[in-house]
């Protein structure tokens, strides 16, 4: 009996002690924050329609013979082109295409168009062909970039770049912004400060 008595001491206390599963108290019973339900609709878009960057090059009359020459596949049937959809020209069904055409050894542009959706048909409403050059889309802005080389300026270091902004103006792209960057020669480049002559003990 004074076993049992010691026994019921123990669990009498363990009930009113630290370490009783009733130490955490009454279950809450304030609303549990839901969360959002997973069948809930949600905004969606519709998948932009891809277009065929080289048929469409190379049945643009707008796009060069010497430019026409350079298109052909890197390895297999992998052109070095770069294709971006998005809106330029305020055309509220159809998002404009920027085609980008590089060199396939060193990746460097020498081709950038613009083609704008016109009764089921692309048009080209813009294109440079000089080297160096690569568009993107930039918040409704076509954004040219031109990479400026000097003489002995290898590939990978060019000395400079120009970067031209254009807007779409009633039928035609217009040139709204102009930016000349001149890089440096000594950081990052090849090239390194002429050294410091020390002077003659004579």
């Amino acid at each position: 009996m004074a076993g049992l008595a010691a026994f019921g001491l123990l669990a009498a206390g363990c009930s009113t002690g630290g370490m009783g599963t009733r130490d955490e108290g009454p279950a809450r019973t304030d609303p549990v924050a839901q969360s959002p339900s997973t069948t809930s609709p949600t905004a969606t878009t519709s998948p932009v329609k891809k277009v065929d960057a080289v048929a469409l090059l190379k049945s643009d009359p707008k796009v060069s013979k010497g430019v026409k020459a350079d298109l052909r596949p890197c390895a297999a049937d992998a052109y070095a082109i770069d294709t971006s959809y998005g809106s330029l020209t305020d055309n509220p069904t159809t998002p404009d295409v920027v085609v980008n055409l590089m060199t396939c050894g060193d990746a460097v542009g020498i081709g950038t168009y613009v083609y704008r959706a016109t009764d089921g048909t692309y048009e080209n409403v813009f294109a440079k062909e000089e080297p160096a050059v690569y568009a993107t889309i930039d918040r409704g802005d076509l954004v040219v970039t031109q990479q400026v080389y000097a003489k002995d300026d290898p590939v990978t270091y060019p000395s400079g770049e120009i970067v031209t902004t254009y807007r779409w103006s009633g039928n035609k792209f217009t040139e709204h912004d102009r930016v000349q960057n001149e890089y440096s020669r000594v950081v990052g480049g090849e090239a390194e400060p002429p050294p410091t002559p020390v002077p003659s003990e004579n």
